[in-house]
């Protein structure tokens, strides 16, 4: 008998979601950043055990959307919800419970077909014992306020690794019987291409302006090993875009002296290179293309 299935957390903008992810797969799948909404698609990690198998879908975080491709991604989520067998719904220790998680688990309780709901006291690590316990009370309490059941409720530090691996097993525990999705060994189903354009937008967020990280988007026009290199000294080529919404954001991507762009590549490339097991030459660009967060068929160009 095996058991395997499909988990999401969810919860505010930089409820912790993505740093759990990658705590529990082991390895980085996800960008981070203190920067709200920067997951912008759906990344699938996979967990393996000897009998089973765990897939956990990152979301982004549900917001009030403000522009076309907000409300593309609270879609995105939503349906993400009505696939899978487990929700893990990120509560962070350090925050009050306000009407925004309670909007969040109250959209979740409307479901059809309700998954199995964990609740996660994120962020273990920041706050004292007395804090914690007034947490997990609260939390408690959404139960009957909201009409919903939690299987259990965790406390979890996934930047000091504390209880990672308690949340791992309650997870495990609530997948239904059923074959593995994916081969033994596989940590994500994302695509290298995908994962690269990720690296640099969060080497890229790193110390910009509160505006700007929505604006921002990264594609990889090229890509490929450079010929003509001996065999044990291979040298990946790497062509991206950084897209921005307007003039001014372009000059702030690029710094005085371009300053600003060599500090992003250099900070994008070590990851890079880590992630490919190559060295890397990364040419960076910076573009303008107005709006395109309202423009459907600038979201549709840049899969979304």
């Amino acid at each position: 008998m095996t058991r395997s299935g499909f988990a999401c957390f969810v919860g505010r903008p930089n409820a912790g979601k993505s740093t759990l992810t990658n705590a529990l797969v082991g390895t980085k799948i996800a960008i981070i950043s203190s920067k709200p909404q920067t997951t912008r698609h759906i990344i699938r990690g996979i967990v393996n055990r000897p009998d089973a198998q765990l897939v956990l879908i990152d979301t982004p975080g549900l917001h009030k959307p403000r522009t076309l491709l907000g409300e593309r991604l609270n879609d995105l989520v939503h349906e993400t919800w009505s696939e899978v067998d487990v929700i893990g719904v990120c509560l962070p220790a350090n925050e009050r419970i306000g009407p925004g998680d309670e909007f969040l688990v109250g959209e979740i309780a409307k479901l059809s077909k309700r998954p199995q709901l964990v609740a996660l006291a994120t962020k273990s690590d920041l706050v004292a014992p007395a804090r914690m316990a007034q947490h997990l009370l609260k939390i408690a309490s959404l139960e009957e306020k909201l009409g919903i059941r939690w299987a259990s409720i965790i406390p979890v530090s996934a930047v000091t690794d504390d209880q990672v691996d308690i949340v791992a097993d309650e997870l495990f525990k609530l997948l239904p019987e059923g074959p593995l999705f994916y081969p033994d060994g596989e940590v994500t189903d994302e695509p290298t291409e995908v994962r690269i354009a990720e690296l640099i937008r969060e080497a890229a967020l790193e110390g910009v302006r509160d505006e700007l990280p929505h604006s921002l988007m990264v594609t990889i026009d090229e890509m490929g090993l450079r010929e003509g290199r001996p065999a044990n000294r291979p040298l990946l080529d790497i062509y991206a875009s950084m897209i921005v919404e307007r003039d001014s954001q372009k000059g702030i991507m690029i710094g005085y002296r371009g300053e600003r762009l060599r500090e992003v590549g250099s900070a994008a490339r070590k990851e890079i290179a880590e992630l490919v097991g190559t060295p890397v030459h990364l040419d960076l660009r910076v573009k303008v293309v107005k709006e395109w967060q309202r423009d459907p068929k600038a979201l549709n160009r840049l899969g979304f």
